[in-house]
């Protein structure tokens, strides 16, 4: 299916060094890489950024890797040789912006830091996600994902009202984070083509999950009290009819979520019409958000008898049509087999050299109408001739001598 993309011109001419590996890293230089930016991933000869064999295929990358690594290149490049490390300081000399997410001083270590990288090129924009922030008393603690959702509170209000805490099933804590340092590279990209002046950023997964439950500290604020879990409804508040109700069918997901905003008391009067009661419309029992949270149990169960009735994208349809907000739980195999998504460019179909044929969720904002191209994550050092020639001017000869002597893979 022909797609006419758009958006990759955003950044050309933008020169990333990426040191980044699994995920919160590598979402963000994604996300540039899809906006045009030549991102150039710097990885070891002997196996690469380690998502790449999450799958325990040999020679074939894993999904995982497919999916944060689209339109990227990879050199491959030994960091314990002195000219291996030489090189990638050579690089770092031509590159507008350089990230890295390994543990905590390890780039350091390699000698790699800010300070020396600043001394090669003043006008970098000097980039880490570490999992807990300078200053914290765990600043040298590793964290995944999940570690990060556990301590930034994401985990805290998550889960039914008296259970246990649960993981957001989004990685939050991974590309949440990755979303908060794309946009600051792109301020000081900005600030930059006016000044010259290059930038440190830092961003700690953990101090990243706050910026995303702003309302439950809202809520934290109005109560006193810490923000508790609430099922599948609001931390901020309940109004019943809102959360998930049983569909037809009886399926892991088949289930439709309903809300009626407290904002807007049309919802919840629309939502009577749909179900065939409009007998209850004006009823002192319902009529206010309050009453509707004393008789709660009795309103859930007016509407699951109504969704029982139907299937959940029947349900959907009917309800968003009555002009109430309305959405059918659909999972990965639902969302990946509707044709929609890849007409529209949300999930392209590419050609990947070794795995064939893969659909890939890919950048979802449009310039002027348009995706921008997507083109498969790099095999392993794929681009280590491309790079070296048209970043550092190396002739092949160069490159041949630097290949045999095991500095490049």
């Amino acid at each position: 299916m022909d797609i006419v993309t758009g958006g990759q011109n955003c950044l050309a001419g933008v020169r990333i060094l990426d040191f980044t590996q699994f995920e919160a890293g590598p979402s963000c230089t994604e996300a540039l890489a899809w906006l045009g930016a030549e991102v150039v991933k710097v990885e070891n000869p002997g196996g690469g950024d380690p998502g790449r064999a999450l799958g325990g295929k040999p020679g074939i990358d894993d999904p995982y890797f497919l999916l944060f690594n689209a339109n990227k290149k990879s050199i491959t490049v030994n960091l314990k040789d002195p000219k291996g490390l030489q090189l990638v300081k050579d690089l770092a000399a031509k590159a507008d912006v350089m990230t890295e997410n390994f543990a905590p001083g390890a780039i350091e270590r390699l000698g790699l830091g800010y300070d020396v990288i600043k001394a090669i090129n003043p006008g970098i924009i000097y980039c880490q996600v570490k999992g807990f922030g300078e200053g914290s008393p765990y600043e040298k603690n590793l964290a995944f994902d999940m570690i990060a959702q556990a301590c930034g509170g994401t985990m805290s209000i998550t889960g039914e009202k008296d259970g246990r805490p649960l993981k957001p099933g989004p990685s939050l804590g991974d590309t949440g984070t990755g979303m908060l340092l794309a946009v600051s590279i792109l301020g000081a990209l900005y600030r930059r083509k006016g000044t010259g002046q290059g930038d440190h950023l830092q961003v700690a997964m953990q101090d990243a999950m706050l910026h995303y439950i702003r309302i439950a500290f809202a809520a934290q604020y109005r109560t006193g009290l810490p923000a508790q879990r609430a099922g599948d409804s609001s931390v901020s508040a309940t109004t019943p009819p809102m959360g998930t109700y049983p569909c037809k069918g009886g399926g892991l997901n088949d289930y439709v979520y309903i809300f009626t905003s407290r904002a807007n008391p049309e919802h919840w009067r629309r939502l009577l019409g749909v179900i065939g009661r409009k007998d209850l419309d004006g009823d002192p029992r319902y009529d206010t958000p309050a009453a509707r949270v004393e008789h709660a149990d009795e309103v859930n169960g007016m509407i699951a008898a109504w969704t029982r009735q139907h299937e959940k994208k029947e349900a959907m349809e009917i309800i968003g049509a009555a002009g109430i907000p309305a959405g059918a739980v659909l999972d990965t195999m639902e969302l990946s087999s509707d044709p929609t998504f890849e007409m529209r460019g949300i999930m392209p179909v590419i050609d990947h050299p070794k795995v064939g044929k893969f659909k890939m969720v890919s950048w979802p904002v449009r310039h002027g109408g348009k995706p921008p191209a997507v083109t498969p994550a790099p095999l392993l050092g794929a681009n280590n001739d491309d790079v070296l020639a048209s970043w550092l001017g190396l002739a092949a000869t160069d490159i041949g001598g630097l290949r045999a002597g095991g500095v490049i893979g």
